[in-house]
C-alpha cells in the first residue's frame, strides 16, 4: 500500500508541475504580446515608451465597450471577438501614433531624458483616462469563449480553449512581425533607421514616416494583446497597465530589447518563473524572484538572452 500511495502522490505532483508550466507558458505569451510593442519602439528610436502598458489598458476598455455593444446587437460571440480583434488594434495604433506626432516627434533631438519623462507623463494621462472610462473598481470582461479543457479529464491536466487562443495568436504575430521586419521594404527602412537615422535619411529614407509606422505597429500589437488578455483573464482595471507593462518591459530587456524573438523568449521565462515561484515558494515573493533572475542574467549578459553585442556609438 505504501508503494502504491507513493506512486499516486508522485503522479499528482507531476500533474501539478505540468499544470503550473502550462499556466506559466500562457502567461508568458500574454506578456510577449505587450513586450513586442515595447521592443519595436525601442529598437527604432531607443525610447522606453512607459506609456505602452497604459495604452494596452485603454485597449482593454475599448474592447470591453465595443464588445458589449456588438454582443447586444448581434448576440454572436464569434462576431464580437472578430470585430474586437479588428477594431481594437486600429484604436490603439491611432492613439499611439497620435502621441508620437504630438509629444515624441518634437523631442527627437532632445536629450534622452526629455522623451523618457514625457513618456511617464503620457502614462499618467492614459491612466487617468482609464479611471474616468472604467471607474476605480475592476470590471469583468464578458466570457465570450467557453472555458473548456482540451485534454482528457482523467489526465489531471488543464489546457483550456483560452490557453490555446493565446498561443495561436501570439506565435503567428511574432513570426509575421519577424518576416515583416526582415523582408519588406518598410522593415528594411526600420532596420536602417535603427542602425543610423542620419545615414538612413541621407539615403532617401523618410525617418519620421518610419518612426510613425513603428508607433502604429506597436500600438496595433498592444490592441491585439488587449483583446486576448481580456478574453483570457476576464478582469480589467485602470491600474492594470502599470504592472503588465512593467513585466512586458522586463521581458523585452531580458530577451534583448529591440530583438523580436528575444522579447517572446524573455516573456516566456518571466511567465514560467512567476508561476513556479507562486506555486512552490510564495505568491508574495514571485515578483521579487522575477527581478532577481533578471538582474542575475543581465550581470553576466547585459545585452539580454538574444541581444547582439554591439560597440557603443560615440
Amino acid at each position: 500500500m505504501t508503494g502504491l500511495t507513493g506512486l499516486v502522490f508522485a503522479s499528482a505532483d507531476t500533474q501539478f508541475f505540468i499544470n503550473i508550466c502550462i499556466t506559466g507558458l500562457t502567461t508568458g505569451f500574454l506578456y510577449a504580446l505587450i513586450a513586442l510593442g515595447y521592443t519595436m519602439v525601442y529598437g527604432i528610436v531607443e525610447l522606453i515608451n512607459f506609456a505602452h502598458g497604459d495604452l494596452f489598458m485603454l485597449g482593454c476598455f475599448f474592447a470591453l465597450t465595443l464588445g458589449g455593444a456588438v454582443m447586444a446587437l448581434t448576440g454572436s460571440p464569434m462576431a464580437t471577438i472578430a470585430l474586437m480583434l479588428l477594431a481594437t488594434p486600429v484604436f490603439c495604433a491611432f492613439l499611439n501614433m497620435l502621441v508620437d506626432l504630438t509629444v515624441y516627434k518634437a523631442l527627437r533631438t532632445a536629450p534622452k531624458l526629455a522623451p523618457l519623462v514625457s513618456a511617464i507623463g503620457v502614462s499618467f494621462v492614459f491612466m487617468n483616462i482609464g479611471l474616468f472610462w472604467g471607474g476605480s473598481q475592476d470590471v469583468n470582461f464578458p466570457g465570450l469563449i467557453e472555458e473548456r479543457n482540451l485534454l482528457a479529464e482523467d489526465s489531471g491536466l488543464q489546457f483550456t480553449t483560452t490557453d490555446l487562443l493565446v498561443i495561436l495568436v501570439t506565435a503567428p504575430v511574432m513570426i509575421g512581425l519577424t518576416i515583416f521586419v526582415k523582408s519588406t521594404s518598410l522593415g528594411k527602412a526600420m532596420r536602417a533607421t535603427a542602425q543610423n537615422p542620419v545615414a538612413a535619411q541621407l539615403m532617401g529614407i523618410n525617418v519620421n514616416r518610419v518612426i510613425a509606422a513603428t508607433f502604429l505597429i506597436g500600438g496595433a500589437l498592444a490592441g491585439i494583446a488587449s483583446v486576448i488578455y481580456g478574453l483570457k483573464i476576464k478582469t480589467i482595471g485602470y491600474q492594470m497597465g502599470f504592472q503588465n507593462g512593467l513585466y512586458a518591459f522586463t521581458a523585452a530587456v531580458l530577451g534583448g530589447i529591440g530583438n523580436i524573438p528575444g522579447a517572446v523568449l524573455g516573456a516566456i521565462v518571466i511567465g514560467m518563473v512567476y508561476s513556479l515561484a507562486s506555486a512552490y515558494i510564495d505568491a508574495r515573493w514571485a515578483t521579487a524572484m522575477v527581478f532577481v533572475i533578471l538582474i542575475t542574467i543581465l550581470v553576466f549578459r547585459p545585452t539580454g538572452l538574444l541581444g547582439a553585442r554591439t560597440r557603443e556609438k560615440v
